[in-house]
């Protein structure tokens, strides 16, 4: 009984993990086939566009904010005393923005997809 137990747990993980992967979008595919205005209307404006001078257009849509906050404690005594030490930090860090850069050909074609870090 228990093995079934476990059985049908590990099923029901590996099972949603493979559903979350569905809804990924393979940018790879795309090259040479989705359109500046078939990004645009899926995705909305770009965050940050560019448009070079032969005509190439280089666009960026903001993914999310990377960074976080740390959190430690430590614990510590002194030879054979009974003192006990206790610490903590509190702080937070940045790390950037992360954007998906889609780059058009003058054509308004994709022909390069990225994710970059500003």
């Amino acid at each position: 009984m228990k093995w079934l137990c476990v059985l049908s747990l590990l099923w029901m993980l590996l099972g949603s993990g493979c559903a979350s992967k569905k809804g990924a979008i393979d940018w790879q595919a795309r090259v040479g086939v989705f359109t500046y205005d078939q990004a645009v209307s899926e995705l909305g404006p770009p965050d940050r566009e560019s448009k070079l001078s032969e005509g190439t257009r280089v666009a960026e849509w903001h993914l999310r904010e990377r960074g976080g906050v740390n959190l430690s404690f430590g614990l510590g005594s002194y030879s054979r005393h009974s003192g006990v030490g206790v610490g903590q930090q509190i702080g937070s860090w940045r790390g950037g923005n992360e954007y998906h850069r889609l780059v058009f050909r003058p054509d308004g074609v994709m022909k390069s997809s990225e994710r970059v870090l500003h």
